[in-house]
């Protein structure tokens, strides 16, 4: 069962698809982190795939059974320079639903404070979050770190989807909104 509704966000004429299906089981790429899940819809396999920086997402999966009914919202993918695709694919948008119930993980419900200790980087060297004397890391996006312009002894109210980071100690924020600025830029997804 798939329909769409209109998204009103004007860079972005996609349509979103609500799409109701029973969880299966996670995707993974290469690197071996997940990029994507798989959900049977009727019996037809439908897959939605992450946002390569979309960390969060994957930890909005976290913990789930198979067969669990879930809605998820995507836009739909166009076709694959690389060949046919399997099954329908979608471009991840949020997990609406856990068996009728509103996800845990959905929403940007975290706040961390802290100051900051030192930045991050991303693969191709610019500066895309700082980590805090909490040892929580902000994740901005290069271009949300250099809007804020945050440098080390600053303080930070971070707000976003948290998961805890792989070593385990302190969490990573996908930061919704930092020390009261939103970090969604005119013309991003």
């Amino acid at each position: 069962m798939a329909h769409s509704h209109d998204n009103h966000d004007t860079h972005d004429t996609l349509d979103v698809w609500s799409v109701e299906g029973r969880f299966q089981h996670l995707v993974y790429s290469p690197r071996g982190g997940v990029e994507g899940v798989l959900i049977d819809t009727d019996g037809v396999p439908t897959q939605f795939v992450f946002g390569r920086h979309d960390e969060g997402a994957a930890s909005a999966f976290a913990g789930l059974q198979v067969g669990q009914a879930l809605v998820i919202e995507g836009t739909e993918e166009g076709p694959s320079p690389k060949g046919k695709a399997a099954h329908t694919v979608y471009r991840f948008e949020r997990l609406a639903s856990v068996d009728g119930e509103t996800p845990r993980h959905a929403g940007a419900g975290e706040r961390i404070d802290g100051t900051v200790v030192r930045l991050n980087y991303a693969r191709h060297g610019e500066a895309n979050g700082v980590v805090l004397d909490t040892g929580d890391f902000v994740h901005t996006r290069p271009d949300g770190f250099e809007r804020l312009g945050l440098k080390i002894g600053d303080a930070v109210r971070a707000e976003g989807r948290a998961q805890p980071l792989a070593t385990g100690e302190g969490r990573v924020i996908e930061a919704a909104r930092v020390n009261g600025r939103s970090m969604c830029a005119a013309g991003e997804g």
